[in-house]
């Protein structure tokens, strides 16, 4: 996948079959999306050009961002789009000048001008350009004018749901990672640095690796405890994870912590990912560790089950 930061430097695409997004999720709705223009770039000897944004909109437009949370990483939303076959990904730097271009600025002054667009795909309720203006019946009529094809691609419905990054981000607030997943098309994942922690776990018999996030506006999904899958360089293990304030013996900051089973190999300052499986319940306030090991146990059966 060829990769632009500055369109200075884009290179003669024949016949774009373009798409324009934030793509936080990369979900099943957005794959669509990637096969419809793989198609109609095979069919025309073009190649698929996917147009998105940095920093995200959101973090530009709104004042206030502190809780503006994504379910992807841009590294990993990169990743993923390279994954799904996407041949030129264009990144533009969204800024507040960049904002108030009207919808028809935007396509003329860059999809036209710049990229030469011979063919637009979108997504089911697509908007953009400034408040979000530009949509299904003015690209058609823009299409008409700059000479290329609009094709709106429907909604995909997954468990009577319409996949959208709201309904994933939805989810995971609630700690459904497995309706998360669903929708996504693969694993809900956290990638972090295995940083110190204060070594209880491995009193009562569960070590833990303690994450440090990567990103401080990577989505995590809701307190509780978690069947997982735990990538370690490049091999993959079976735990179960926590994602919540240790009631039992912490009342402090939100952790990150997964006890990988049949591992000990000290991993301090690694980058792992953890992919969650499945929340099999609410983070509990036990009397004493001694209840809450008896717990673990318990807990370390059922995600054994789970996973096997």
């Amino acid at each position: 996948m060829n990769i632009y930061h500055d369109l200075n430097d884009l290179k003669k695409i024949k016949h774009p079959v373009v798409t324009v997004g934030t793509f936080d999720g990369v979900h099943v709705g957005h794959q669509e999306i990637f096969h419809r223009m793989q198609e109609m770039a095979g069919q025309n000897g073009g190649e698929t050009v996917v147009v998105t944004f940095h920093p995200h909109p959101r973090l530009v437009v709104h004042s206030d961002n502190r809780n503006l949370k994504f379910i992807n990483t841009r590294e990993r939303k990169y990743k993923l789009l390279e994954k799904s076959g996407i041949d030129n990904l264009i990144i533009i730097p969204f800024t507040q000048a960049f904002s108030r271009l009207s919808s028809e600025e935007f396509v003329k002054q860059y999809l036209v001008d710049k990229i030469g667009v011979y063919k637009l795909v979108i997504g089911y309720d697509h908007h953009f350009g400034k408040n979000r203006e530009g949509d299904i019946s003015g690209l058609m009529k823009m299409g008409n004018k700059y000479n290329f094809t609009v094709e709106e691609v429907p909604a995909r419905f997954i468990h009577n749901i319409a996949v959208s990054s709201t309904q994933i981000r939805n989810a995971l607030r609630l700690g459904e990672v497995k309706l998360a997943s669903d929708l996504l098309g693969y694993e809900y994942s956290i990638q972090g640095t295995v940083v110190p922690g204060k070594k209880l776990g491995r009193d009562i018999g569960f070590p833990t690796a303690n994450i440090e996030l990567q990103d401080e506006y990577k989505l995590i999904s809701a307190v509780g405890v978690y069947a997982c899958r735990i990538e370690v360089e490049g091999v993959m293990y079976k735990g179960m994870g926590n994602i919540g304030y240790r009631p039992t013996v912490d009342h402090g900051d939100l952790t990150i912590e997964v006890h990988i089973f049949d591992f000990s190999t000290e991993i301090y300052d690694q980058t792992i990912t953890i992919y969650f499986v499945e929340r099999i319940r609410d983070e509990i306030k036990f009397r004493n560790l001694e209840a809450l090991r008896q717990q673990l146990m318990k807990d370390k059966k059922w995600v054994e089950s789970l996973l096997s």
